[in-house]
């Protein structure tokens, strides 16, 4: 009986915000090819802070978890201590003014859910071509 193989982690997660760019690519185009203009703006601030929220989670967890480092730089614990009041003060300043909708910010902070599922479907894809 042969053993199944380990995924290929550091491609699928070299992919991962390439699918998250391109998950927010496709609804930014939807919404304006709606005629949906504020909502595509709200729709991409939200994704925009999504994705870079994401970068900062990554790099923090990779700096925590790197051997023979001691402490993490200054600059790691603030990007982390950052990421949730930076995305509630986005939201609260674009509710305060109007200059977005709030549900379209809301919803482009899924867009790296949509990423993970599409990679998730490819790893099971994956797997079940595996002998």
């Amino acid at each position: 009986m042969e053993i199944a193989q380990e995924p290929d982690l550091a491609r699928a997660e070299a992919r991962l915000p390439r699918w998250m760019l391109g998950c927010a690519l496709v609804g930014l185009l939807t919404a304006c090819l709606c005629g949906r203009a504020r909502f595509a703006a709200g729709f991409g601030l939200g994704a925009a802070l999504a994705i870079l929220n994401y970068h900062w989670l990554h790099h923090a967890v990779e700096t925590l978890l790197a051997a023979g480092r001691a402490r993490p730089s200054r600059w790691v614990v603030i990007k982390f201590l950052v990421r949730y009041p930076l995305a509630l003060a986005a939201v609260w300043l674009f509710y305060r003014t109007g200059w977005a909708p709030v549900l379209a910010i809301l919803a482009g902070f899924f867009v790296p859910v949509a990423g993970v599922l599409i990679e998730s479907f490819v790893q099971l894809s994956g797997g079940f071509r595996q002998p």
